[in-house]
């Protein structure tokens, strides 16, 4: 079962399931995903993970083996305005899904955490050792989520693993697209088809070309390491508690724009705004525990992170 897998993400995780012939179910409030997003013949129940009984009966229903969990709300930025509301869907909405897999006997799930768990290190290169220091409740939210796992395999059998990613982008098909508000490649991409220039926050970090760097990870990769992860729990292999997806190297915003215009042909020069507050100059993670357990990596360019994403946003 994939929870969450009528999102940007989830779509991708539940379509690599299907790649590799295994069957999956989705469970999905569609409160920002999108029924159109599901693949057919994959069984979407429309339902929140608060709902401990649904959440049990679809485990039971559709004989569910393991569980991919990505319902949540991932808004790092509005978490601040919203702490309760993002406490109540990613604490409390974990802690009602682990209980419905204890009723339902389903040992295996694979956690969607984040790189908010590390707010903003002091380091070049983040590790799963870097100290985690989450300065949003999204952010605090999913280490909480990662201890809710951590003290129910205590307590129950359970086999688990949670992935921290960083910048999820492009499309592994035209028929799903980031309909994020708030992520950059939408944001950049939505600029330049409506002939508005896109924004750069900040031009004067201590980075070579004075703009934000941080880590860039396709959708489709970071959709076969869920598959890795849970195929690798089913065969009853040992993994880490966590794993960083990231790429080792890092993109500037301003890298970005200039790959964006060779991509979409649109040369419009950016507008320099001020630096945002509490943006750190570079976040970039290392994925070598990734590709040494689940023998993952990043296998997309940035030009091919933006041209899929430009083709999918024009499907649209």
């Amino acid at each position: 079962m994939v929870t969450g897998g009528a999102g940007y993400i989830g779509a991708h995780v539940v379509r690599a399931f299907r790649e590799v012939g295994l069957d999956v179910v989705v469970l999905d409030d569609l409160s920002s995903g999108h029924a159109s997003f599901v693949p057919e013949g994959v069984p979407l129940v429309e339902g929140t993970i608060l709902d401990t009984d649904l959440v049990a009966a679809t485990l039971t229903e559709h004989a569910v083996a393991g569980v991919v969990h990505l319902a949540g709300y991932k808004y790092a930025g509005v978490s601040v305005q919203r702490p309760l509301h993002t406490y109540e869907q990613n604490v409390t909405g974990t802690a009602s899904l682990l209980e419905a897999m204890a009723r339902a006997g389903v040992p295996r799930i694979v956690f969607s955490s984040s790189a908010a768990v590390y707010g903003t290190p002091d380091v070049d290169l983040v590790t799963e050792q870097t100290l985690t220091h989450p300065e949003s409740p999204y952010g605090e939210s999913k280490l909480i989520g990662e201890w809710l796992l951590r003290d129910q395999a205590r307590a129950v059998e359970l086999a688990h693993t949670s992935l921290r990613y960083f910048n999820v982008v492009g499309s592994g098909t035209d028929e799903v697209v980031d309909t994020s508000p708030h992520n950059l490649f939408p944001l950049v991409l939505d600029a330049l088809a409506q002939g508005r220039a896109p924004r750069i926050n900040g031009v004067d970090y201590p980075t070579p070309d004075g703009t934000c760097v941080r880590d860039y990870v396709h959708v489709a990769d970071l959709a076969a390491a869920h598959v890795a992860a849970a195929r690798a729990l089913e065969q009853g292999v040992e993994l880490q508690r966590v794993y960083n997806l990231g790429s080792g190297e890092g993109s500037s915003v301003r890298q970005i724009m200039q790959a964006a215009a060779a991509v979409t042909g649109v040369g419009l020069e950016p507008e320099i705004a001020a630096r945002r507050p509490g943006d750190p100059a570079r976040i970039v993670a290392s994925g070598e525990l990734a590709a040494r357990d689940l023998g993952w990596r990043n296998t997309h360019t940035l030009h091919d992170m933006l041209a899929s994403a430009w083709s999918a946003r024009a499907a649209r």
